[in-house]
């Protein structure tokens, strides 16, 4: 069978795209020329699957969804106390380019505006003993998230040095200061470079979902960051990765996320999932508006919010035994969207055949309302297949297994299974 996790991305890309609001970043050359209607989403499970819809072939310019993961590199790489002498982790209540500096310090307020991300950037450069080839070593990390190699866009590089002005001013007044100690030109443009990296939907999901799993890359199964740091990292996204709007985002979407001026949008849900969507066009705080109605329904649909977390999803299926009478399939604890996406995962490896296929969820506790047509449809699909399919479930979390066209699985008692 296929998973039906791709219909519904498909179904949701095609929600957002009815939405024509906002404008494309005007301030930068090589961004404004960007089709405003180009749209992707991708999701990215610890497990390492990945599923995306839309033009996610499409390559653009990370820009400040860089800020986080090289915020990460500067903790991995010189630690908690000394990162935290030049870095707070405050929302600043202000536009990302505002110069936002603690009072008695002088230190940015967090991360993920503007002047705290040059800090950053200065302070991974220092400590990965590269900071002479500051895109490369950028790069190289960026990449090791993704799990490919990628690169620098030149022409978006070129083009924001054009219009640097501004964070040239904040650099020289954090050189004034001594929060950097480099040569406040070489800083911006490593920094510009960084901004410049070229990635696609697919890679900003799976460099989301690597924070997600506490700094371990699902796919290479690298640990490039210490757990320690990407929940710290994760912690900065939740407070001030939306900006001035981090509060309202933190309350309705509950995903920590990170946003770019290029129409890029992440959100890491730990334990559970990357995401993120392409759509160049912006709100009022510079943000994906298109991608901001997606992930609102991503959590409102998957559950997804923060603080209605799931047990392990990987611990969803208790039992799986093959056998000539067929498959049975023992179900456990809480089945909610990654649950049901890892389940999925599963009955698609099943071939098309006869066997009966039975679910026991006689264990199941919790079943969210994504849970139950998640595994409904993987039950009609199976059954599309050529499989009987058979329910046991003595709990009645099922009250209503209608499989799409009226017709319901046969049930089953304990002592006929």
């Amino acid at each position: 069978m296929r998973t039906p996790v791709p219909d519904y991305l498909q179904e949701l890309l095609e929600n957002i795209m009815t939405d024509s609001a906002g404008q494309v970043a005007d301030y930068i050359p090589a961004l404004a020329a960007a089709p405003p209607d180009q749209c992707a989403i991708a999701v990215s499970t610890v497990h390492g699957n990945t599923y995306s819809v839309g033009d996610d072939s499409v390559e653009f310019s990370i820009q400040s969804v860089s800020k986080p993961f090289v915020y990460a590199a500067a903790l991995e790489g010189l630690g908690f106390e000394a990162v935290d002498q030049k870095l707070g982790v405050e929302p600043s209540g202000e536009a990302f380019d505002e110069l936002s500096l603690e009072a008695e310090t002088h230190r940015p307020k967090n991360a993920m505006i503007n002047a705290g991300a040059i800090v950053a950037h200065n302070l991974f450069t220092i400590a990965s003993n590269d900071h002479s080839e500051r895109a490369d070593a950028v790069t190289a990390f960026l990449s090791r998230l993704a799990g490919r190699d990628l690169h620098v866009d030149d022409e978006v590089f070129q083009s924001e040095m054009e219009t640097a002005h501004r964070n040239l001013a904040i650099a020289h007044m954090l050189r004034t200061y001594g929060v950097i100690t480099e040569e406040p030109h070489d800083v911006v443009r490593g920094y510009t470079a960084q901004c410049s990296v070229s990635v696609t939907v697919r890679d900003l999901a799976m460099m989301a979902a690597t924070l997600a799993d506490r700094g371990r890359q699902p796919i290479t199964g690298e640990q490039v960051v210490a757990p320690h740091v990407a929940r710290r990292t994760l912690s900065v996204m939740a407070a001030a990765g939306m900006y001035d709007g981090a509060g309202s985002w933190l309350t309705a979407v509950g995903i920590p996320a990170k946003s770019g001026v290029s129409g890029g949008l992440i959100g890491s849900l730990p334990g559970q999932v990357g995401a993120a969507v392409f759509a160049p066009r912006l709100d009022e705080q510079g943000n994906s508006a298109r991608g901001i109605r997606a992930f609102s329904r991503l959590s409102a649909d998957m559950g997804m919010h923060l603080f209605d977390p799931e047990s392990r999803t990987d611990s969803v299926v208790r039992e799986w035994s093959e056998s000539r009478d067929g498959i049975e399939i023992r179900l456990q604890e809480e089945l909610r969207f990654t649950g049901a996406e890892f389940l999925l995962s599963r009955l698609e490896q099943i071939p098309e055949g006869h066997s009966r296929v039975l679910f026991d969820l006689s264990n199941v506790h919790v079943m969210t309302d994504v849970g139950r047509r998640m595994l409904l449809e993987g039950m009609r699909r199976l059954r599309l297949d050529g499989h009987p399919i058979q329910l046991h479930d003595p709990q009645s979390r099922l009250p209503e297994p209608d499989l799409g066209d009226g017709s319901m699985p046969d049930l089953v008692e304990e002592e006929n299974r």
